[in-house]
């Protein structure tokens, strides 16, 4: 394509009359393209011709540098984000800054920060009036997933499991279009036994094939850095518990949206066959072993599967990319509406710790590069800055799931804010179906956590030797030497987070009446 464009130059009218042609070809463009100008000039122009060639190639090298510098920080890391979102640094244009304006310069001010968390927590309301979504209107968003999945489960067996029509070829692979197979390569592993022993697990009732399909029986939902990979290991080594072959699957937050990596954008969404393939395993232990058992009825009926994403309880981001906006800012569906209308009986284990410690873990384990506790601190004092920047025009329940915000944070501070999660999952699931732990209380008394892990699951008693196995393992997922050597926060950091965290401590630990989630005179992990 050909663009003309009229350029205002001098004063002199014949220099006016003459249009500056920029040529482009059709083929794209990258980063530095140099456009091509042409001009004939009359000789008594050629000075000036000259002049304006010195300033439009200054002009490109400047242009060049500046994209080189960029790219050069984008490299390091330190400002990773996910692409589907402007940058915080065109955050302005999204939402106001705060009354104390963002400036680098000055986040660093004590007294400045101080002002922007009392301006935060004077906004805190926290409004139980949220009404679920109709069951119709979550069959309309999810179609598909709800014509799998049936209304009820086979009777007699306590995880959630139900036989299916196959409608492939039994000799043909079963798993060759899962896509959690085509990205990891321990599935790859896994499927390549279930592909094995498939026919063996296929049940014939009037001429037709059916196999068993199961759902989690439990989740395991919260939150990140809180031990949930501690508790997830041990309870593998319960006899009646399975997992899926690694930890997090994330699918009811992310892979059922195409999110694969935040920095990748979009992929193929995986359905839910994809992620019910994950729990074959589980199901087929709970199955037995049909030729000994020509009824069909499982041998194994008390196994129980679990499911350990520590996204569920919070990471809703997607929603803004797949929802209609037409509630004010907040999303119309959130994860534990769609697990309810399938699974109105499902448990779920809530594992938190101190939000201030947690964060602090938080950014030592994601950070790449350039970590230290003044960059923490700095990160803290930007994102704070956001969301009061957010809290402008948006209550805190919408800034807590505003997509935009959470992805312009350098830290994840809302991550921490238990509460406006949990408040949310309580108007779909009664409080006896959520147990919610302290990673403090399991650090320092293990075999009490775990005790209540399994009177929580209706677990059967085990052997002194297994109990002592599950209770004596040493702690999964601590903190890396590396990061151990950066040292603690900065008290000052810690003072400021301290401030901007009680008020929702507060209300966590009067909802579920148990003062110690206020996390007062709180020792670190």
């Amino acid at each position: 394509m050909d663009y003309k464009y009229s350029l205002l130059g001098s004063a002199v009218d014949e220099y006016r009359k003459r249009p500056l042609l920029l040529q482009v070809d059709d083929t794209p463009m990258n980063l530095f393209a140099i456009l091509e100008v042409k001009r004939e000039l009359p000789r008594r122009w050629s000075t000036l011709s000259c002049f304006r060639k010195i300033r439009l190639y200054s002009f490109l090298f400047g242009l060049a540098i500046m994209f080189l510098i960029m790219a050069s920080y984008i490299l390091t890391g330190d400002k990773k984000g996910l692409l589907l979102t402007p940058s915080p640094y065109h955050f302005s244009s999204l939402v106001s800054p705060g009354p104390f304006a963002f400036n680098l310069s000055s986040v660093k001010d004590y007294t400045h920060i101080k002002l922007v968390v009392k301006s935060i927590t004077s906004k805190v309301e926290f409004c139980s009036s949220r009404q679920p979504p109709e069951l119709k209107a979550l069959f309309n968003s999810e179609p598909h997933m709800f014509s799998v999945i049936p209304r009820k489960f086979l009777p007699g067996v306590k995880n959630p499991c139900w036989y299916e029509e196959y409608s492939g070829n039994i000799t043909s692979d079963p798993y060759r279009t899962n896509l959690y197979a085509r990205y990891s390569r321990r599935f790859r592993t896994v499927f390549q036994h279930l592909r094995n022993t498939f026919r063996e697990h296929v049940f014939h009732h009037d001429g037709k094939p059916y196999r068993m399909r199961c759902l989690p029986y439990f989740y395991i939902i919260g939150q990140p850095k809180c031990g949930t990979t501690d508790l997830y290991d041990r309870l593998r080594l319960h006899p009646d518990v399975k997992f899926t072959t690694f930890k997090e699957p994330h699918w009811w937050t992310r892979k059922r949206f195409g999110i694969i990596r935040l920095s990748e954008g979009f992929h193929d969404r995986y359905p839910v066959e994809d992620y019910l393939d994950l729990f074959d395993q589980a199901a087929n232990q709970i199955q037995g072993n049909l030729t000994a058992n020509a009824s069909g009825s499982p041998s194994l009926p008390n196994i129980i599967i679990g499911e350990a994403s520590a996204s569920t309880m919070w990471d809703n981001n997607a929603w803004m990319y797949f929802y209609d906006n037409t509630t004010k800012g907040e999303p119309p569906f959130l994860i534990q509406d769609f697990v309810h209308a399938l699974q109105p009986d499902a448990r779920f284990i809530i594992m938190l710790r101190d939000p201030v410690e947690r964060l602090y873990s938080d950014y030592l384990y994601f950070g790449i590069a350039n970590k230290s506790a003044e960059d923490f601190h700095e990160k803290v004092s930007e994102s704070l800055q956001l969301i009061e920047g957010c809290l402008l025009e948006y209550t805190m329940r919408s800034c807590v799931y505003n997509t935009t915000v959470n992805n312009a944070m350098p830290v994840r501070l809302q991550v921490g804010l238990y509460i406006v999660y949990l408040m949310d999952w309580l108007t779909v699931f009664n409080k006896e179906q959520i147990l919610v732990l302290r990673l403090e209380d399991h650090a320092s008394n293990r075999k009490y956590t775990m005790h209540k892990v399994f009177d929580f699951l209706k677990l059967g008693s085990l052997t002194k030797e297994i109990e002592s196995e599950i209770t004596r393992s040493p702690a999964s997922n601590t903190r890396r030497p590396a990061d151990k050597n950066l040292g603690p926060m900065l008290p000052i950091t810690k003072e400021i987070l301290r401030a901007f965290y009680t008020p929702f401590n507060e209300k966590l630990a009067k909802v579920l009446r148990n003062d110690s989630f206020l996390w007062e005179n709180n020792s670190k992990l």
